[in-house]
């Protein structure tokens, strides 16, 4: 009998049909099964089925706002996928980033791993134990201070450029500086001040995890190098600048989050055949740019001799686990990584987002204004140092209520329930299961932060009633464990930068009224935050 197209037809469609059945059955046994005994929570319908509601949500860049929707409509424990449930309630804080609960960050952290696993995607208590008793001395507080002269060095840099194109402008001039551009209008220097945020937080970051700057804030460019062979390339010669080719750091770091949050919410088996997506694939290669970044400003520094600079390279490298060992090169490089991650995009993500609420909110920026000059006008230097900031109460809440309305990690981190279950509020959660809280949610609880809980209002940091509440709700670096070890860094970075920003500039936004406008990947990043500048000596 001969073999016809309709056979053909057939056995294809077939091929097609059978697997995709499985698939389906496979996702309706675990529901009916409910291994993880959350089947009574409520959620979108495709969620409770499949991990595929939750991955396209994350790669549209709004996970964070449609989770929030998704408390809106069905309450405080929401079911978003097939094994993770979203608890929006303050409370659920202690319990589900607890020390000593015996949570398990979940294999959503797998997708974060590049170069080696660090301090960040290490999913082992053990190792985690080990990597966080070598790299939280360098991030204590007294260590802290010694970086305050580099992270001073670059906002002065800073002020400068923005100095010079000030006077450009007054004179009518426009340029191309800042990817957006800038130019002259009605006695304002208008520019996009996320570009300028993001060269400032790779120089500082630059500086103190590699011992050099990338060079942004001085050519007003995004810029760095990596190995013209790619990142495995082991004939890569750091004395060789032809050996290095620059890409833009800043896209390569947004591509690189999107990718690894929403490849980090699909189960284990489809990742390798999502990276065969078009889109997937390009995330995978802004991964693999973003360790050469690391790999090469990491040779540059240490084929470079000895050096008695104090940075976080330096006290990387004098680090001991308890065996007295120290890092390899690879974790070493991989440490790096996460430094140079975490110290960019959160510090420039919330510079960007502070500037706004102040421009979007003139009364709040006047006061601001007012304790600025009266405790730092007198002193002869422009940018602000780390003793003057400590007695600046209204910048530490201008700060904090950017952070709470743009928490720039803004989704609930995952955690898997321990042997011993968890129990929130009455509720428990057997062994297996993933709870997350979501902190763009919390961070608008009406019971905590008052019916005005959207309105940008520092002065609700300084209500006595609520004051424990919401220092028990805030939540911008996590909490527990598994907390940002560099919060004080970073807190010390904002103060200084905003501080000094705001003691010399006014600002107005461009399109008042306009939202900030954003787009998630791992970090809630601002896309543009257009600002008119006015150097306050001329006002």
């Amino acid at each position: 009998m001969p073999f016809t197209d309709c056979s053909y037809s057939t056995l294809l469609a077939t091929a097609v049909a059978l697997p995709a059945a499985v698939v389906v059955g496979v996702h309706l046994i675990l529901y009916l099964l409910d291994p993880y005994g959350i089947r009574r929570y409520p959620g979108p319908l495709l969620a409770r089925f499949s991990d595929a509601w939750l991955g396209y949500v994350s790669q549209q860049g709004h996970r964070s706002e449609v989770i929030h929707e998704m408390h809106l409509k069905y309450g405080p424990f929401v079911r978003i996928s097939p094994s993770e449930v979203s608890v929006a309630d303050p409370d659920a804080l202690a319990v589900v980033y607890a020390h000593g609960n015996g949570a398990l960050k979940s294999t959503f952290y797998d997708a974060f791993v590049s170069i080696e696993r660090g301090l960040f995607n290490t999913r082992d208590r053990k190792q985690h134990g080990r990597k966080r008793k070598i790299v939280s001395h360098i991030f204590s507080q007294k260590s802290v201070v010694e970086f305050e002269p580099h992270i001073r060095l670059y906002v002065d840099s800073l002020l400068s450029q923005w100095d010079r194109l000030y006077d450009s402008a007054l004179k009518g001039g426009s340029g191309a500086e800042g990817e957006s551009g800038w130019t002259g209008r009605n006695g304002r220097l208008w520019l996009d001040c996320l570009p300028w945020a993001n060269y400032l937080a790779f120089d500082i970051i630059g500086d103190l995890a590699f011992g050099a700057p990338f060079g942004m804030i001085e050519a007003a460019r995004d810029a760095a190098p990596v190995p013209r062979g790619g990142p495995n390339d082991v004939t890569f010669d750091s004395k060789d600048e032809t050996a290095v080719m620059h890409i833009p750091a800043v896209a390569v770091l947004n591509g690189r989050g999107e990718y690894s949050m929403s490849m980090g919410v699909l189960p284990a088996w489809v990742r390798p055949i999502m990276r065969k997506f078009p889109w997937y694939n390009k995330g995978l290669q802004d991964v693999k740019k973003l360790a050469g970044i690391a790999i090469v400003a990491v040779a540059k520094r240490l084929d470079g001799g000895p050096t008695d600079r104090v940075d976080l390279l330096s006290k990387l490298q004098q680090g001991k686990d308890d065996n007295g060992d120290l890092m390899g090169r690879p974790e070493l490089t991989a440490e790096a990584l996460t430094l140079l991650i975490a110290g960019s995009d959160t510090t420039s993500n919330s510079t960007c987002a502070i500037i706004y609420y102040l421009a979007a909110n003139p009364a709040v920026q006047d006061k601001l204004h007012k304790e600025l000059d009266e405790q730092l006008g007198t002193e002869d230097e422009r940018v602000a140092t780390s003793l003057q900031v400590k007695r600046l109460p209204y910048l530490d809440a201008c700060i904090n209520e950017a952070l709470r309305l743009h928490s720039t990690s803004a989704l609930g981190l995952p955690r898997v329930v321990p042997e011993e279950g968890l129990t929130l509020n009455e509720h428990t959660f057997v062994p297996g299961a993933v709870l997350s809280v979501p902190s763009y949610t919390i961070h608008r609880d009406p019971a905590v932060w008052g019916l005005d809980f959207e309105a940008y209002r520092p002065e609700r940091w300084f209500e006595e009633d609520k004051k424990d509440l919401m220092a028990k709700t805030f939540n911008p670096f996590s909490v527990g464990p598994r907390a940002c070890v560099g919060r004080n860094l970073a807190s010390l970075e904002l103060q200084i930068i905003v501080a000094s920003i705001l003691r010399r500039f006014h600002f107005v936004l461009e399109f008042p009224g306009e939202e900030l406008e954003t787009r998630e990947g791992f970090l809630r990043k601002p896309l543009r935050c257009h600002v008119g500048i006015k150097r306050r000596d001329t006002l």
